[in-house]
């Protein structure tokens, strides 16, 4: 499930005529739900539902538009119900709804292997878990020592601090816990953290993750996917 439905004001004016998943990354033509989309089946994904809200009948044209290497459907909010009540209504719409399901927030953009993030929620035996980053600090760190001296200059170094990367693995019975209309990560997931049934995947240092909320990031992104294919060929 991806979840699209947001307002994207932070994109703005890209989000003035296409919801967020629809801002393209400069240099390649290509959406960020597009690079999702691809991601997602080169791991094995072969059924995907989209959660929509804001400008859904845009996202909706530009799937019936695309050549998908997945079979997507849709689902739209008539009204705002929130993350949580967005989970929950989407939920309703999954192929197989007795099975664990993938979830990702739909301005998110990297590469891992989801094969082992499954295999790490099976085997804590969560009912929910979520993938963890550490992203790069903006600014560039100083390293001193107890006396004060300055040692050295880091740039843009990972954060001490690990946070949500809006990626989730989910057994079946979390759609029943999740509120009709509401955050999840406001109502649910405290629930399963008090009870020990939320996991937290950790990203190795190095894996590719980004989530894309400005004009900044996208041009971060495409700064970074230039490189990664200079360093390809």
């Amino acid at each position: 499930m991806i979840l699209a439905g947001g307002q994207g004001s932070r994109l703005r004016p890209y989000t003035d005529d296409r919801p967020k998943p629809l801002v393209e990354i400069p240099g390649t033509g290509i959406p960020i739900l597009g690079h999702q989309l691809a991601w997602l089946a080169a791991e094995g994904v072969t059924d995907v539902v989209v959660s929509c809200g804001h400008l859904a009948d845009v996202l909706e044209e530009w799937l019936d538009r695309a050549d998908l290497p997945l079979r997507v459907s849709t689902v739209v909010e008539a009204e705002p119900l929130g993350r949580g009540g967005g989970l929950k209504l989407a939920a309703k719409a999954l192929p197989r709804p007795d099975e664990p399901w993938y979830a990702s927030n739909g301005d998110i953009w990297t590469r891992f292997s989801l094969r082992d993030m499954a295999a790490f929620h099976h085997e804590r035996d969560a009912v929910a878990t979520l993938a963890l980053a550490r992203p790069r600090i903006p600014w560039g760190a100083v390293e001193t020592d107890q006396f004060g001296n300055v040692l050295d200059f880091i740039e843009a170094p990972p954060s001490p601090f690990l946070i949500n990367a809006g990626l989730y693995v989910f057994s079946p019975e979390f759609a029943e816990l999740l509120p009709d209309v509401g955050d999840h990560e406001r109502t649910t997931f405290p629930q399963l953290a008090r009870g020990k049934r939320l996991a937290g995947y950790q990203l190795a240092l190095g894996v590719y993750w980004r989530a894309i909320d400005t004009a900044k990031d996208l041009t971060e992104a495409a700064k970074e996917l230039a490189a990664y294919r200079d360093s390809a060929q």
